[in-house]
């Protein structure tokens, strides 16, 4: 589960007089590797009269330099930022093959890379000892850092030191104590005396009360924390920089956030600068706060937290009652298939084999049942992204005063008959329903399979306009891009209305459309009386064109 947490950190220098800062470098933001994803980031400095350049500094972290023109009795540095915490497997790395066990060389190129981070100190006697203690048995590199990190932990206690600077390795040696930065800088010696390339890493360590409580080891924090913190980084080839927290002897984690990594511990001063001489008072605080935790069952809710929300409940239903809001069932209900439960069209597959000829025998013993005089159609559904066609949709409409819509049900068409229609009826359809509705059958266009070399047609497109002309209903029919040589279809196993290259159409604002009018009636080729305009009337005009497909590829495009 992700967790986002606010970290506020406010540090404040107060001066008893007036006093002229030098130009400050402010280290405090997170460093670019930084694998915690941070969501926002703000730094405020007090004075505001300031200037302030953001760099990157020769090993890639971010710096802030600052110049103040003028006197101040005070100088404050407030970072606040929003991270997201996920648990991450510190383990998810591969070593190149060479690299797999200890003791490793790198490659001459490589090698001079990282060159300032395999430089070492004089060592001390009792750093020469430890390392003289280190068993040089071929062995995993993993398992020997993390027994390497595990062992500095034990040897050295940690304490909160707020004298400046770091503690030589022999001084932590001696003392078998240190700060989080001691035992950090101690590290990065070792491994590099080891020949293993290392950095020092000044950083915020953020710490989450755990949900429950640990079967066995050492507990986690009691409260959640946020502190400056410092740990070490090693190089591995394949893995890259892998950071070894010496304090706690664990790898890094999601709470470990970046802020400088260098060759030398002396380069990572959160924040460094001049001023002028004045007594000072110095102060600090870090706080955080989650932000988007939801309750967890392992944490259930009060009866305090029960007893809002019954109490917000009721208000909510109080609400719907004044307001008339009555509830009813929406969205889909899933079906499952009594033959075949277990088959994946009726647990992840949108399709399958008898699903639509199941949903066809539902949608009509629906209306058997419920609207005897209800339209079935069958159209199409819904089109979720990722998938290639849009599903089918099987709708029944009816009136709810119970005048059928729709009397014969013989004339929807079945789709488990073979009717046998071809290209030819379609054509034959399409140009009496030129005729029936008295619009030029001119404007038929035969649609072909995107293949191009079929020389039957797959179907016909017949452009419609309804039109109402002093309240008497009409059709127009007018082609809306110019007519191709060969109308070839998109790909794909729809029908043909959904397939009709709209690329092809030029886009045209409503109000400028210009229409092609047909002649008059009489003027039409027509003899049969069934062709005369039927004077149906309607409260609504369409202005956009009604196409009328038909195709032999798909039977279902034929029902009414």
């Amino acid at each position: 589960m992700r967790i986002q947490v606010a970290l506020n950190h406010r540090t404040e220098y107060r001066y008893d007089k007036a006093v002229y800062l030098g130009p400050q470098v402010i280290q405090l933001r997170p460093a670019p590797h930084c694998r915690t994803p941070i969501l926002s980031y703000s730094l405020n400095v007090t004075p505001v009269d300031h200037i302030l350049n953001w760099q990157l500094d020769p090993h890639h972290n971010h710096l802030a330099r600052l110049l103040f023109p003028n006197k101040t009795d005070d100088f404050v540095v407030e970072v606040d930022l929003v991270a997201e915490l996920s648990p991450v497997n510190p383990f998810d790395f591969f070593l190149e093959p060479g690299v797999e066990d200890y003791p490793f060389e790198y490659a001459p190129g490589l090698a001079k890379d990282l060159e300032p981070y395999r430089t070492v100190d004089p060592a001390g006697p009792l750093l020469q000892a430890f390392l003289q203690s280190i068993s040089v048995e071929r062995r995993g590199t993993v398992a020997f850092l993390v027994d390497l990190n595990r062992r500095v932990r034990d040897e050295i206690g940690y304490i909160t030191r707020l004298d400046p600077g770091v503690q030589t390795c022999e001084q932590t040696l001696e003392k078998r104590t240190g700060s989080c930065r001691d035992s950090a800088w101690l590290l990065v010696q070792i491994l590099r005396q080891l020949g293993i390339a290392a950095r020092f890493v000044s950083g915020y360590l953020i710490q989450l009360v755990s949900e429950g409580s640990t079967l066995e080891g050492a507990s986690g924090p009691q409260t959640d924390s946020a502190d400056l913190h410092a740990w070490a980084e090693a190089f591995l080839p394949g893995a890259g920089w892998i950071g070894f927290d010496p304090t706690s002897g664990l790898f890094a984690g999601e709470g470990h956030i970046p802020l400088v990594c260098t060759p030398s511990a002396l380069q990572a001063a959160p924040i460094g600068g001049t001023v002028s001489p004045a007594n000072v008072d110095f102060s600090y605080s870090m706080s955080i706060r989650r932000l988007n935790e939801a309750p967890r069952p392992s944490r259930p809710f009060t009866e305090e937290d029960w007893a809002q929300v019954e109490q917000l409940a009721h208000k909510v239903d109080a609400d719907l009652k004044v307001q008339d809001v009555r509830l009813t069932m929406g969205g889909e209900p899933t079906f499952v298939g009594i033959d075949e439960p277990e088959s994946p069209q009726w647990n992840i597959d949108a399709l399958g084999p008898i699903k639509r000829s199941r949903g066809l025998a539902l949608i009509q013993c629906l209306r058997e049942r419920t609207a005897p005089g209800a339209m079935l159609h069958y159209g199409q559904g819904k089109w979720y992204p990722g998938e290639p066609l849009p599903r089918w949709a099987l709708s029944c409409y009816w009136r709810s005063d119970g005048v059928p819509v729709w009397e014969n049900i013989d004339l929807i068409a079945r789709e488990d008959h073979d009717y046998t229609f071809g290209a030819a009826d379609a054509l034959s359809f399409t140009q009496a329903l030129s005729q029936r509705l008295q619009v030029s059958s001119k404007n038929i266009l035969p649609a072909y399979g995107p293949e191009g070399g079929s020389t039957e047609p797959t179907g016909y497109i017949l452009p419609l306009r309804r039109r109402q002309p002093a309240g008497v209903l009409s059709w127009s029919s007018q082609l809306w891009f110019p007519r191709p040589e060969r109308l070839l279809l998109t790909p794909g196993d729809s029908p043909i209305g959904y397939r009709i290259p709209t690329e092809s159409m030029p886009w045209v604002a409503p109000d400028e459309i210009e229409y092609e009018f047909e002649a008059a009636p009489s003027q039409i080729e027509s003899s049969s009386p069934q062709n005369q305009l039927a004077a149906w009337t309607s409260s609504r005009s369409f202005p956009y064109p009604i196409r009328c497909l038909l195709s032999r590829a798909q039977p279902r495009q034929h029902r009414s």
